[in-house]
């Protein structure tokens, strides 16, 4: 069972321990992929496979965004919401959605 929390940066640290958790992000930059309050499921990277379109709790100048990966360069995922806006390179990809939920 995942745990529940309620920040990006909890949930990083129940992911970096190796955890699955569950959050309900505010926001509309991920919509209609992600609404606003939806229950939200990640799992850490393990053997899960990343790909564009992936949907990633990841870490962008210091900023943890739950957003798309949008491009690959160099072994390095680009990260942009859901409305075409690119947040820029990833320093560290933390968890992978595997579900969401209303």
């Amino acid at each position: 069972m995942p745990l529940i929390v309620g920040t990006l940066q909890a949930a990083r640290m129940v992911l970096e321990s190796g955890l699955a958790v569950q959050l309900r992000p505010k926001g509309h930059s991920m919509e209609p992929k992600i609404k606003s309050g939806a229950l939200v499921t990640l799992e850490p990277l393990g053997a899960l496979e990343l790909s564009k379109g992936s949907i990633v709790l990841a870490k962008v100048n210091g900023q943890l965004y739950l957003h798309l990966i949008s491009a690959f360069k160099h072994g390095r995922a680009q990260i942009s919401n859901n409305k075409g806006h690119v947040n820029g390179w990833a320093s560290k990809v933390f968890g992978v959605v595997v579900r969401v939920e209303p």
